[in-house]
């Protein structure tokens, strides 16, 4: 998490230099929300994909019980 926090605010960093480069200074609300929407975004990506390969690596997939085991043709 620490990795993709770093990559986070660089790529964040860099959104807003050509938002501002492009554009000038809109507003600091845009700023704002623009700042709070990668972040959001990519966290939330980063924590989802570490959960899946967590209960991928600990077993937990497998342990399942699935109802529909016998009616899948393979």
């Amino acid at each position: 998490m620490r990795w993709m926090l770093g990559v986070t605010l660089f790529v964040t960093v860099g959104a807003l230099g050509t938002f501002w480069w492009q554009n000038g200074m809109v507003s600091i609300h845009f700023f704002i929300a623009t700042t709070g929407a990668i972040v959001g975004a990519i966290m939330l990506t980063a924590a989802l994909m570490g959960l899946v390969f967590l209960s991928s690596g600990s077993g937990h997939d497998e342990a399942i019980d699935d109802p529909f085991e016998d009616e899948v043709d393979r």
